[in-house]
């Protein structure tokens, strides 16, 4: 793969701000919600989101080298994210308004990984590369039952008012 495209490139390093800015959310999201499977949800979400950053570590790491990535996640891993911003004023504007903040939190979680699923799969059709776009298809699908999970559990929140526990199984059937 020494020889990627620069559209490779510039995809790869989206998709790890992608993953680094869904971790910070996820993991600040675990500390504001008050329920206990709420934050052990969003807590598994955020270690996914690491697991996909490794991935996409490897993938960068055979393009441009070791040092190169160590450089790269390191200025990306120090800003800071809009989204733990938005998801302030999101949830104090619903308690201010006598709503739960937690459902806003799973509903922006949602949008973030709506807008990861759109990126990786166009990633996957745009890119020549057969490595790559195997990456992009296998986070693509695995952004899709985040997305389920965090549906299912605004469901959940919104019609009974109690938390599920993480999923020992997988929606989408596999196992």
């Amino acid at each position: 793969m020494a020889n990627i495209s620069t559209q490779i490139l510039d995809a790869v390093k989206k998709a790890v701000q992608l993953e680094i800015d869904g971790r910070a959310f996820f993991e600040h999201a675990a500390e504001k919600t008050g329920s206990k499977l709420g934050k052990k949800m969003f807590r598994k979400l955020a270690q996914d989101e690491i697991q996909h950053l490794k991935t996409f570590g490897e993938l960068f790491t055979s393009i441009i080298g070791d040092e190169e990535w160590r450089k790269f996640a390191s200025d990306r891993g120090k800003a800071t994210s809009p989204l733990i911003e938005e998801l302030e004023q999101r949830m104090t504007k619903k308690k201010k308004e006598g709503r739960a903040g937690e459902t806003e939190a799973i509903r922006i979680g949602m949008e973030l990984e709506k807008n990861a699923i759109d990126f990786f799969a166009d990633a996957a059709k745009q890119t020549g590369d057969a490595r790559a776009k195997e990456i992009f298809e296998k986070i693509s699908d695995e952004e899709k039952f985040h997305y389920d999970l965090l549906q299912a559990q605004y469901d959940s929140v919104t019609n009974s008012g109690f938390w599920m526990d993480t999923a020992e199984f997988k929606m989408d059937g596999k196992y």
